[in-house]
């Protein structure tokens, strides 16, 4: 177990905290609930960005940017978008500072109050479809497919690194199509996106689904879901594609002049995924000895560690090991051959694996003499010696290996984790004994939902897309069920 972790099955919390700061991924900033992303945190979320914005360009889209600060008044203009949004608000009120005449420091000077205020961005619609306007006129200027890569502020007063913080970074799409058909098109590809994105590069398995209205994103008629697994038994919503309708161009009077020379409303999505994935990637797949990375998101794939006693022997094994770097970056895998001779090979082989590196070398003066390299593998904490010899094949293959996996780890997981109920004593009983994902028949109101809620703390993560279609009758009332939802505590 690494050095001073706590157990996971002692306290999860806990030993989430410490593995973040442990694995030097982020820290608590001096501004409260906001954090310091560290670079090799910030390593893995470039990873994840670069994957997904080569993805969301090949499904047609482009990166601009709009501005952090919003006019107050934009809020006004959504009824439902405001009220999903008021009490996470951060406003700005004033511009300038100056010196206190009391001598203590510098004050707010009264004299330099905004007309308006301004909020600072908890999400962009606003400011975004006010935009839109002055860019669409006709049909010829839709659809419009953008994206941007910002930070947002919601003042969220319980904080958690990764999970929910005050400030985080994340990704906003927001799309304009000239109808229904495509706007709802677009945000069925986006979710598909992020399914694909979370199954084959972060190695988690997600439910794709809708949201019920009363968890739907403030101001959509749907919301498109990817629910994810915990270690804990606890769901995490690790992405959002929102159908908007004709809301937002209604708000800010965005018409176009069709084909047929009618005028319409512009039809509206948007979709967004956060630095929320590091929480998923950290609490999907770590152990108790630290993080378990996918080797497609590592920062470093591969550490090589030499052992030696004299500069002669490490002068052989470099000699060695710097072939075999060379033809792994040529692949395209990340190495790091670590011959600094500040740390012993032991604290070096506890770091890496704290860190989740995948694959680990270690090369000694007798691996030299029998031309082979140990290799130890992050996921299954085992060892073996193979052959200097076509090595860079062995680790490429090893790779591939490893991330299916850890996928398959975290799939066999969740189908363990996951109870059919009929009753809701039995769903009470399975919530408080064994937890996951419960999939139960609800009669698609709103009370019975908040009732659930109230009572268990359980809410409905999504209604899913695949799967068991079967009608059914409502385990609280009793009443018609169209499917099963998927029921579970939630962070």
């Amino acid at each position: 177990m690494a050095k001073g972790l706590t157990k996971r099955s002692k306290d999860y919390s806990q030993w989430y905290n410490e593995l973040v700061i442990k694995a030097d991924l982020a820290e608590n900033s001096a501004v409260r609930g906001c954090m310091v992303i560290k670079p090799y945190g910030y390593a893995i979320w470039e990873k994840m960005q670069q994957q997904l914005d080569k993805m969301f360009k090949e499904t047609g889209h482009v990166n601009a940017y709009f501005p952090l600060f919003i006019p107050k008044s934009f809020f006004s203009k959504e009824a439902d978008h405001v009220e999903g949004f008021a009490k996470e608000c951060a406003v700005v009120t004033h511009y300038r500072l100056m010196n206190d005449p009391d001598g203590n420091g510098v004050v707010v000077d009264p004299s330099a109050k905004l007309e308006e205020e301004l909020i600072v961005r908890p999400t962009s619609e606003t400011i975004i479809w006010n935009t839109y306007k002055n860019w669409i006129q006709s049909y010829r200027d839709l659809p419009i497919k953008c994206n941007q890569w910002a930070n947002v502020v919601r003042w969220e007063m319980r904080t958690r690194l990764f999970l929910r913080t005050a400030e985080f970074l994340w990704q906003e799409g927001h799309t304009a199509h000239a109808t229904k058909e495509e706007a709802l098109e677009e945000t069925e590809t986006m979710i598909k996106v992020y399914a694909e994105f979370a199954e084959k590069y972060l190695a988690v398995p997600v439910i794709q689904g809708l949201k019920t209205e009363n968890e739907r994103f403030a101001g959509a008629l749907e919301t498109y879901t990817i629910e994810a697994l915990m270690q804990d038994g606890k769901a995490l919503q690790s992405g959002t594609s929102h159908f908007l309708g004709q809301n937002f161009a209604k708000a800010f009077d965005v018409k176009f002049a069709s084909k047929e020379g009618t005028e319409d409303y512009v039809w509206a999505t948007s979709w967004g995924v956060s630095t929320r994935l590091m929480g998923a990637l950290i609490m999907a797949h770590s152990d108790d000895f630290g993080l378990v990375l996918p080797p497609k998101l590592a920062p470093i794939q591969v550490a090589i560690v030499p052992i030696y006693k004299s500069e002669e022997d490490l002068a052989k094994i470099t000699e060695k090991v710097d072939v075999i770097v060379a033809e792994l970056k040529k692949r395209g895998i990340s190495v790091k051959f670590d011959d600094s001779d500040n740390r012993k090979p032991g604290w070096k082989f506890a770091q890496y694996e704290l860190q989740g590196v995948p694959v680990r070398l270690a090369v000694g003066p007798r691996d030299i003499e029998n031309n082979t390299v140990e290799v130890a593998r992050r996921d299954t904490l085992t060892k073996e010696v193979v052959s200097i010899d076509g090595i860079e094949d062995y680790v490429t293959d090893l790779l591939d290996q490893i991330q299916d996996n850890i996928f398959q780890k975290a799939l066999d997981f969740r189908a363990e984790k996951t109870t059919v109920v009929e009753s809701y004593d039995e769903f009470k009983k399975v919530l408080e004994e064994k937890g996951g994902f419960i999939m139960a028949h609800w009669d698609g109101t709103s009370e019975t939902e908040q009732k659930i809620k109230d009572e268990t703390k359980a809410t409905i993560r999504c209604i899913p897309l695949d799967g068991d279609k079967t009608p059914g009758n409502c385990i609280v009332t009793g009443n018609p069920s169209a499917q099963r939802v998927i029921f579970a505590k939630a962070y």
